[in-house]
């Protein structure tokens, strides 16, 4: 039987939806065009498939009173460290990396917030795999991005069954080396994150033994350069695209078959993958406030990767929050679309 997965070549180039960003690939800088008009230009760290092309496929792109140019990073860590740097004002990541970049003292800002489901966020095992729950992984392999939503969710996973990263044998690997891993047998589970969950599922390579649902809190940021939240014409600037990138993500959800065409097109793709992980993960993003709660859900994540020695020294993540963009959002405790 011929096995439909996309050549390790494509992986290392395939964008990675924000929610899911992390481990230590290289970053890909490519300045984007501009759109808009004005004297200010915001510089924004993108995936390929990620906000650019969900803004312009919902029609907010359009009207625009400042120049945006985009840049193209691999992962959230590199897109971090372009923020750190002050080289972009704002970027899309997922739970994880901000902990990371705010464990290694990164001048960062979360400014915004969604939250989503974790069922894209999964353990994979092959199909004829003997294992059937967590609590069955100990002395096991398990392939996982360093860095990842997909180490916090394997972390937290292992938690709740008893057991900690010490009763497995990890395999920190991006997702390229980890898809090879797995379906050659080489290890016996991989962590990962959409759209490679729902890859590996179309391909019947393998099944779900645990998700992050209910596990992880589901939580994806827009983070900025606390340099450009000192200039007054970038802050109006970056008032606008947020409320532009809430109102996408909004019609992501009303438009699951026209994104996940778009979303296709714009990686590489098959349909029915992009589709897939769309409805799983994708659609379910709902705008929150940055709030008290997620300060604290995100601390969790700080503390447990400073107790396993994977962060130098204690984060109050709380010095990495900027709230003054929340309006009248919802707490960021509010349910995932369905």
């Amino acid at each position: 039987m011929r096995r439909r997965l996309l050549p390790a070549a494509l992986l290392l180039t395939l964008a990675l939806p924000a929610s899911a960003c992390g481990g230590d690939s290289a970053a890909s800088p490519a300045g984007g065009n501009t759109d808009g008009q004005g004297s200010v230009t915001l510089n924004v760290g993108d995936q390929k498939g990620g906000s650019e092309a969900m803004l312009r496929a919902a029609g907010e792109l359009k009207n625009l009173d400042y120049k945006i140019k985009w840049s193209t990073f691999t992962s959230g860590p590199p897109l971090l460290e372009a923020v750190n740097a002050g080289a972009v004002d704002i970027g899309g990541v997922g739970n994880t990396p901000p902990v990371f970049a705010a464990g290694a003292g990164s001048k960062i800002s979360v400014v915004a917030a969604w939250h989503g489901t974790s069922r894209g966020d999964t353990v994979l095992v092959p199909n004829d795999s003997r294992l059937r729950k967590p609590a069955e992984l100990k002395g096991k392999s398990v392939a996982v991005a360093q860095g990842s939503s997909a180490h916090y969710q394997l972390v937290a996973s292992l938690k709740k069954a008893g057991l900690s990263l010490a009763d497995i044998r990890v395999k920190y690997l991006q997702p390229a080396d980890a898809l090879a891993a797995f379906t050659s047998g080489k290890v016996d589970a991989w962590a990962v994150w959409d759209p490679y969950t729902s890859q590996v599922l179309r391909a019947k390579q393998g099944r779900i033994l645990t998700t992050g649902d209910g596990v992880t809190n589901g939580l994806s940021f827009q983070v900025a350069a606390p340099r450009a939240l000192e200039d007054g014409k970038k802050v109006a600037a970056l008032k606008d695209y947020l409320e532009r990138l809430r109102r996408a993500t909004a019609w992501v959800h009303d438009h699951k078959e026209e994104w996940a065409e778009v979303w296709s097109k714009d990686t590489g793709l098959p349909y029915d993958v992009a589709l897939d992980s769309v409805k799983r993960t994708n659609a379910s993003r709902v705008a929150v406030a940055v709030d008290d709660p997620l300060v604290a859900s995100e601390q969790e994540i700080a503390d447990a990767f400073t107790e396993l020695r994977l962060i130098p020294r204690k984060v109050d993540f709380g010095d990495f929050v900027d709230r003054r963009f929340n309006g009248d959002l919802p707490p960021s405790t509010t349910p995932a679309r369905d």
